[in-house]
């Protein structure tokens, strides 16, 4: 039995390091290389600190293991453990068969307790913002609040997609980022998802991959991506609607509805095959809630949405503006969000490029109080960082599902007078390295 978490205050790195040259690893009686795990990197591996800086997977902070080196890349080493000297009392027994060296890489963490992974983000998270941000630990301690977990640490995953393998297999991403790990049984899926996964049986030359949905009424939407414009022969028996997403992003519904419908506090969403809504559906009313409370809003602002999706964050800004305007360029999300928000007389759905229409608002002389963001995994393009610094609203909220693209945004904006105000880690996917990010952030004021 494992033992329980133990309890720690996430570390603080040191911003002005001083560089030491490492100390030679230990070896064992047998000659292998013991390293010390040392802390924890955004991509779910152990730090090791030997000659190089050795990444090590399935460790955890303060562990000892013995391991070799697979793979040199410049400065940094990859390496797999072979046996664990020193274990963490964090440490737990991964409940997956797909879990481990050389399998399926959708978790990382799943060797770790949930409450020390929640840990382990912040951590992590907050040294990415030492390395990046050049702060101060009294600005830190100022600005920064502790992860929001996650509801539920398993089963959280309303839809998922299942990549197509060069033998023709279907299922996850390896460690390597190519290779994909067939997959039977998926504990972090909804088990009406696992369910439909199971009785499915397609496989068609030009199928990319496929996508599964559960909706909040617990019907199922499967999406298949194809490489081609050939369209798939299926039999209408299925029990789930069928949509294709042919190559230039365009869905074809073949049968049963072309949408899946999400509830998130209280409220339906309609969300059409290929367009986004966050996975862990039960996590979003604490993402709106955090963006609601960034925003302190009094009723007679106008707030411009950037990626605005299908409108989910829209529908509960709507409430407490004077005006809202919303850009999204993906139409079918577009279509969603006229519905998903059409209750609303003071709210603007705008289709297009947000490049081109913050340069029309710009040309128009439009403002905005506020401006929420919710960033595409590219993260924001120069562009509209120096477009948003035009439009001069007094407050940004900065969303990012990954840490790149947040802290791209985060510091781009700052350089332009912003300064931010709370920095909210927020955890949607448990077993995983992932965290997403919320920052609020206010014009500084001229002298």
């Amino acid at each position: 039995m494992a033992k329980p978490p133990q309890k720690r205050q996430p570390q603080k790195p040191n911003n002005k390091p001083r560089y030491q040259t490492p100390p030679s690893p230990k070896k064992n009686a047998d000659g292998e290389t013991i390293y010390k795990i040392s802390g924890m990197a955004y991509n779910g591996y152990g730090v090791a600190k030997a000659r190089k800086i050795t990444f090590i997977p399935y460790t955890i902070e303060g562990e000892e293991i013995t391991a070799e080196i697979v793979r040199e890349d410049g400065n940094v080493s990859y390496a797999e453990g072979l046996s664990l000297v020193k274990a963490s009392q964090d440490r737990v027994f991964p409940v997956c068969d797909h879990f481990g060296a050389g399998k399926c890489w959708g978790c990382q963490w799943q060797h770790v307790d949930y409450k020390a992974q929640v840990l382990m983000k912040f951590d992590v998270w907050l040294s990415q913002l030492y390395r990046h941000g050049n702060m101060t630990d009294k600005t830190l301690e100022r600005l920064i609040q502790p992860v929001i977990s996650s509801p539920d640490e398993w089963g959280y995953n309303h839809h998922a997609t299942f990549r197509r393998g060069i033998e023709g297999e279907f299922g996850f991403l390896r460690q390597d980022g190519r290779t994909v790990q067939q997959i039977e049984f998926c504990h972090t899926l909804h088990p009406d998802v696992q369910n439909a996964y199971e009785s499915l049986d397609i496989d068609f030359e030009d199928m990319k991959s496929f996508t599964l949905s559960r909706g909040h009424d617990g019907n199922i939407l499967l999406q298949i991506a194809m490489s081609s414009e050939q369209m798939p022969e299926l039999n209408t028996d299925l029990p789930f609607s069928v949509n294709v997403i042919l190559p230039d992003n365009e869905p074809v519904n073949l049968f049963g509805d072309t949408f899946v419908q999400y509830e998130v506090n209280g409220r339906a969403f309609r969300a059409t095959a290929g367009s986004f809504f966050r996975a862990n559906v039960g996590q979003i009313p604490q993402l709106v809630g955090t963006i609601l409370e960034m925003l302190a809003l009094k009723g007679d602002e106008a707030v411009l949405e950037l990626y605005a999706g299908v409108g989910v964050l829209s529908a509960f800004i709507a409430p407490h503006v004077e005006l809202l305007t919303t850009v999204e360029s993906y139409p079918p999300a577009v279509t969603d969000a006229d519905e998903n928000l059409a209750e609303f007389d003071n709210v603007d759905v705008v289709e297009g490029s947000t490049e081109e229409f913050l340069e029309e608002l710009l040309a128009e002389g439009a403002r905005y109080d506020a401006i929420v963001i919710d960033t595409p995994p590219q993260g924001l393009t120069q562009p509209v960082i120096d477009a948003i610094h035009d439009l001069s609203p007094q407050k940004i909220v900065l969303v990012a599902n990954n840490l790149n693209a947040f802290w791209g945004g985060l510091f781009g904006l700052m350089r332009g007078g912003y300064t931010p105000t709370r920095l909210q880690p927020i955890d949607f996917s448990p077993q995983t390295s992932y965290v997403e990010s919320v920052a609020v952030l206010v014009k500084a004021r001229s002298n």
